[in-house]
């Protein structure tokens, strides 16, 4: 069912019921054809325009984000949020757009966002074993044995009680490294090189699942298609 367009308008994060009211009696929102449109007016999605433009995408929407240093996911912190990268209405849609699992402040690359809280827990649920895939740069060279510590599914982290599943990593360089874990416990890429001496300078995701950033400029963001979500569950 067709939801009247100004609780629409009003989930899309255009502003409050009474703002887009105050748009559609402005005659700010229209069809295609510039004909103006009523609160109580039920149209299709894509036939609908706001000042001229086409209305954002619908719910259920995904979409990736290549996250620069320094910016948080979170709605609101004392710093740089991820929001600011995106246009201001997402972070004020219903339901919100929201980050599929987190990337640190100092941390960078692919992250996902998505209004579909069921899509969301199946891609960081600890059943699915996504994989993630991240670039790390080293305070110290590798020694060559970190691959069959972090490969054996032994690996205990301080704090925790159960071992880590087994991880995949590939030098490629003398301090730089891509590994690829299937779980999701907190700083845990960090917190595996610590536990084998070293120390994360440099944390970059580069894929989740078999999505990868690609050629995405940093701080830019695009829809995913059903294609590409499909690559992240590996379905």
């Amino acid at each position: 069912m067709t939801a009247r367009l100004d609780k629409l308008l009003a989930n899309l994060g255009y502003g409050s019921r009474q703002n887009v009211r105050a748009m559609i009696k402005d005659g700010r929102v229209t069809l295609a054809d510039g004909s103006p449109l009523d609160e109580d007016a039920k149209a299709a999605h894509g036939d609908i325009r706001v000042d001229g433009e086409p209305l954002d995408p619908p719910a259920g929407l995904v979409l990736m984000l290549h996250k620069p240093e320094g910016y948080t996911c979170s709605t609101s912190d004392s710093g740089r949020i991820v929001y600011e990268l995106l246009p201001g209405r997402f972070m004020h849609r219903n339901p919100i757009i929201a980050p599929v699992g987190r990337l640190d402040r100092d941390s960078t690359g692919l992250l996902l966002l998505t209004d579909d809280g069921k899509l969301a827990h199946r891609i960081t649920s600890p059943k699915r074993h996504v994989p993630k895939t991240y670039e790390v740069t080293l305070a110290r060279p590798l020694t060559g044995e970190e691959g069959a510590v972090f490969a054996s599914g032994s690996l205990m982290l301080r704090s925790e009680t159960t071992p880590l599943a087994p991880a995949e990593l590939v030098a490629t360089g003398p301090q730089t490294a891509r590994i690829t874990i299937t779980e999701g416990r907190y700083h845990q890429v960090k917190r595996m090189f610590a536990a084998v001496g070293n120390h994360v300078e440099r944390l970059h995701r580069a894929a989740i699942g078999g999505l990868a950033l690609g050629d995405l400029p940093e701080g830019q963001w695009r829809g995913l298609s059903p294609d590409e979500i499909a690559l992240v569950l590996g379905s």
